[in-house]
């Protein structure tokens, strides 16, 4: 024990030095010293490499950035982001504290928690990026919240993304309305419907939402979880499974592993309602053929969950200006449109279009949506996530109750 203290009394005053010194430097350069010191620079951006228009999309991102400031975006391919923070506390661990093997991260809640609780990021930074001023803090409120964890300017939002469901208008007239009606279109529906298995996140969203409409007290999912009280809290969540289980498809003994395995299920009729996590999703699946025409979009009455994605620094980053720099590209007027457009992403705006041009507008309002997108106006409200910390214990309690079947 004496040892561990004497480490203690001799690490934590250099790393408050760190800290301080990164502060000072953070806000004594310019922005125009910024886009000097990232000239040159390659920025290894991690981010998940698992779709095929989102790994187009970084692709000419990247492109634009190379051409227009000099910076070299390398593409780190994650099937999970965890991969990333796993390698940062590594480092971290080993004493590197400068020249990291990361730049820039695509993060957000557990990740963002874990990273901000073990001071593994470099910031505040965001509000020295001109184009963070364009961001709609005031009414897109999960641009600032990430999870009920306070962003504090450690990361910058970069996208938007909600709970929507998807129908087959052929079968389904009058779509539920709440998750009480989603219980009670599966009584008289059984077999029609599904969610991904927990822990895959769309499974794990399905529960949140159903929780949210559920529980009495709403403020006690933003804070961290109270083991003493999560068996009381989610009574109404494992009551409302018990009884939809046995009517879902498969009689809820089999789950779809992701969202992507659903698609096939509604293409051959098997399931009328399905769930996604990007209002987009629909309108781009009709265009591949891969879902019927038939397939349209609806969401809840009360509004569905939803959240922002961000982009975060690593506290040793070796080219933080260019990822700076990158980072605000991403947050222009340009690439906001070009992701917001489902041919290319279909992921949700966080900027504020009241602070843009009558032009830059009309690159938003021009959009192509399909015909199964709602619109980004008729999504209704963004129910916010819970914090980081329900996530595992959700998790951790379905897979005891209804795993392998049970």
């Amino acid at each position: 024990m004496k040892i561990k203290k004497n480490f203690y009394q001799f690490i934590i005053p250099f790393l408050l030095i760190f800290c301080i010194t990164g502060q000072k430097e953070i806000h004594s350069q310019s922005w125009d010293q910024t886009l000097n010191s990232s000239k040159g620079q390659i920025v290894y951006w991690n981010a998940w490499g698992g779709d095929e228009r989102t790994n187009s999309y970084i692709k000419w991102a990247g492109e634009r950035v190379k051409s227009r400031f000099g910076i070299t975006v390398r593409h780190v391919k994650l099937t999970d982001t965890a991969q990333a923070v796993t390698r940062v506390i590594a480092e971290k661990a080993a004493g590197k504290h400068t020249g990291g093997s990361i730049d820039l991260i695509w993060i957000n809640g557990e990740n963002f928690a874990t990273m901000k609780r073990n001071k593994l990021l470099y910031g505040p930074w965001t509000s020295n990026a001109p184009n963070y001023q364009l961001v709609d803090t005031i009414n897109k409120k999960t641009t600032t919240i990430d999870f009920s964890v306070p962003v504090e300017g450690l990361e910058a939002p970069w996208g938007m993304a909600q709970l929507v469901f998807m129908y087959d208008s052929k079968s389904v007239s009058d779509p539920p309305k709440t998750v009480k009606e989603l219980l009670e279109w599966s009584t008289k529906n059984k077999g029609r419907f599904t969610y991904p298995q927990p822990p895959n996140f769309l499974g794990t969203t399905f529960l949140k939402q159903v929780l949210i409409e559920l529980i009495d007290d709403t403020s006690l999912l933003q804070k961290k979880v109270n083991p003493k009280t999560f068996v009381k809290v989610t009574t109404p969540l494992w009551d409302y499974l018990d009884i939809i289980h046995p009517k879902l498809w498969r009689s809820g003994k089999i789950f779809p592993q992701n969202g992507p395995a659903q698609h096939p299920l509604m293409d051959d009729g098997e399931i009328d309602i399905s769930l996604s996590f990007e209002p987009s999703e629909a309108s781009s699946l009709i265009a591949k053929g891969t879902l019927p025409n038939t397939i349209r979009t609806f969401v809840l009455k009360g509004g569905t969950v939803g959240n922002t994605s961000f982009l975060a620094i690593p506290f040793n980053s070796k080219s933080r200006q260019g990822a700076m720099v990158l980072a605000n590209f991403l947050l222009s007027p340009e690439a906001q449109a070009r992701k917001q457009d489902p041919e290319y992403w279909g992921n949700t705006t966080v900027l504020d279009l009241n602070k843009l041009s009558p032009h830059e507008v009309s690159w938003f309002t021009n959009i192509d949506y399909g015909v199964a997108t709602l619109r980004p106006e008729k999504l209704g409200n963004t129910l916010l996530e819970p914090h980081a910390s329900w996530v595992s214990a959700l998790e951790k309690g379905w897979l005891q109750r209804y795993s392998a079947g049970k």
